[in-house]
C-alpha cells in the first residue's frame, strides 16, 4: 500500500474507524498523489519568474486557444475555459454549491457536512462512490423499479451483488421492505450500501414527510445496531417536487445520526438545473461522528480526489466556470422555479388523466409525484411489443423497463399533447390485444 494512503487509512482509524471499515479495497488504496498536481499547484503560489510545471500552452501568461473555438463563449476569460480545473473542482464553486445544499436542505442546521467534491455529473459521482465503498460481490439496495445504467454500474462494471426490494406497496413507498432488505444483507456481511433515488427514475415519486422520517430513523436503527450503512442519495432530480413530499435531500435527514452510517450526497446541475450537457456533479459526505468531523472529511475528499485523478483526471473547466457565473445571477431560483413549473404543469395533467379511470382496462399508474418520469403497468399487452408497436405505427416513442412496465417521459411532452399521446398508447394496446 503506497505510504499515503496507509497514512490516511490511520488517520481515519483515530477518528472513525467504522468508516476505514466501509470503504472498499479500492477505496482503502486511494490516495492523492504528491505529483504533478501537487507540485503545479506549489509552483502556481511560488513560481513568480517562470512556471514550466503544468501540461498547457501559453503565450504571455495566457492560455493558447483557437480563436474560432474562443468565439464561441461570450464574456469569459480564457483562463475560464482552456485550463485544467482543480481534480476535486473549482473552489468557489465547491463553496457556492455547499451553500445552496444548506439553503435547500433545512434539516442540515447544525450538521456538518465535506466540501463537495466536483465530479463529471451524476454518473461519474455514483461510480465514483461506489468504487471507494463497494466491493466484488457485496450488496448494494435498490428498489426493483430503478434507473438501467445502475446495473451497469453497480453489477457489470464493478461487480456488486444487486439487491432489490419491492419499490411500491398498498400504504405507499415499500419503506419496510427496503429496511428489511438492508438487515437481510446486513446480516450476512455487516456492511451494506444503499441507493436512495428521490425523485425516482422511472416511477418519479418522492417519498412524503413521514415517509421519509421513517426510512432514516430505521437506517440509523440498523447502523446502531452494528451493522456499517454507506446510504447514497442520488439526487439527480432535486428540486423537481411537485407534491406534499419531502422536500430535502434524504441526505439531511440522516447525515449526524451514527458513526456506523455515512451518508453520501450525489448531485448536480444536470437534470435540477437543466443543463444536461455540462456533465457538473458533486459528492459531499455527511457527518458521522460527535465533534468536529473535518479530519474524516479531509480524508474522504482526499481519497475521492484520488479517484477523480485516476480515472477523468479533472471534470470540465468551462462547464464548472460558467456554473458559478450562473450560482451567483439573481435570477438564477426565479428561472429555475418558472421551468420546475413546466414541468409540474405536465406532471399535474397526466394526473388529471389517470384521475378519470378511463385507461383502467389496459394500463394502470404507478404513484408518481415529483421528477421527469411516471411508470404506467400494462395488463394485457407485453411492454416491448408495446413500444415497438408505438414506435412503428404511431411514431411515439417511450421506454419499456421490463415485460410489463412503461416509462413516460413528460418532461419531454408539451402539456398540449399530453392527452394525446395517453390516447394513442391506449388505442395502441386494444389493437395489439386483439390481434
Amino acid at each position: 500500500m503506497n505510504p499515503l494512503a496507509k497514512s490516511l487509512n490511520e488517520e481515519l482509524a483515530q477518528h472513525n474507524p467504522y468508516i476505514l471499515e466501509m470503504l472498499s479495497h479500492t477505496g482503502k488504496e486511494m490516495f492523492m498523489p504528491k505529483g504533478i498536481l501537487s507540485q503545479s499547484t506549489e509552483a502556481k503560489e511560488k513560481a513568480t519568474k517562470f512556471n514550466a510545471t503544468i501540461g498547457i500552452s501559453t503565450a504571455k501568461g495566457e492560455p493558447m486557444y483557437l480563436e474560432s473555438m474562443f468565439k464561441k463563449f461570450q464574456g469569459i476569460h480564457p483562463r475560464k475555459l482552456f485550463t485544467y480545473a482543480p481534480a476535486t473542482g473549482l473552489p468557489e464553486l465547491r463553496t457556492l454549491w455547499a451553500a445552496k445544499i444548506r439553503e435547500e436542505n433545512p434539516s442540515l442546521a447544525g450538521r456538518q457536512m465535506s466540501n463537495p467534491v466536483v465530479c463529471n455529473a451524476l454518473t461519474n459521482g455514483l461510480v465514483t462512490a461506489a468504487e471507494l465503498f463497494l466491493n466484488v460481490g457485496e450488496y448494494i439496495v435498490l428498489p426493483d423499479k430503478f434507473w438501467g445504467n445502475y446495473r451497469l454500474m453497480f453489477s457489470t462494471l464493478l461487480g456488486g451483488e444487486i439487491a432489490t426490494y419491492e419499490t411500491f406497496n398498498n400504504n405507499g413507498y415499500n419503506v419496510e421492505g427496503l429496511l428489511a432488505k438492508v438487515r437481510e444483507c446486513g446480516a450476512k456481511t455487516k456492511k451494506v450500501v444503499v441507493v436512495l433515488n428521490f425523485p425516482n427514475n422511472p416511477t418519479g415519486y418522492t417519498l412524503t414527510k413521514d415517509e421519509a422520517v421513517k426510512l432514516a430513523d430505521g437506517l440509523t436503527e440498523i447502523a446502531e445496531s452494528g451493522i456499517n450503512v454507506v446510504a447514497v442519495s442520488d439526487d439527480a432530480y432535486f428540486g423537481l417536487f411537485f407534491d406534499d413530499v419531502f422536500k430535502e435531500s434524504l441526505f439531511s435527514l440522516l447525515s449526524g445520526r451514527s458513526p456506523r452510517l455515512l451518508a453520501v450526497k450525489i448531485d448536480g446541475v444536470t437534470k435540477e438545473s437543466f443543463a444536461w450537457g455540462f456533465r457538473v456533479g458533486f459528492i459531499t459526505y455527511g457527518e458521522t461522528i460527535k465533534g468536529d468531523n473535518s479530519a474524516i472529511f479531509k480524508i474522504l475528499e482526499t481519497k475521492t480526489a484520488g479517484y477523480i485523478r485516476a480515472s477523468i483526471s479533472s471534470a470540465p473547466h468551462p462547464s464548472q466556470s460558467i456554473t458559478v457565473d450562473v450560482l451567483k445571477e439573481p435570477s438564477f431560483k426565479t428561472e429555475r422555479a418558472e421551468l420546475n413549473a413546466i414541468i409540474e404543469e405536465r406532471c399535474k395533467k397526466v394526473k388529471e388523466i389517470f384521475a378519470k379511470g378511463i385507461y383502467d382496462d389496459e394500463f394502470t399508474a404507478y404513484p408518481f409525484n415529483s421528477g421527469y418520469f411516471m411508470c404506467i403497468r400494462l395488463k394485457n399487452v407485453e411492454a416491448e411489443t408495446l413500444r415497438l408497436a408505438l414506435l412503428d405505427k404511431y411514431g411515439v416513442g417511450v421506454i419499456s423497463t421490463n415485460t410489463t412496465d412503461i416509462r413516460i417521459a413528460f418532461s419531454s411532452v408539451d402539456v398540449e399533447n399530453i392527452e394525446e399521446l395517453y390516447s394513442i398508447i391506449y388505442r395502441c394496446c386494444k389493437e395489439l390485444a386483439a390481434a
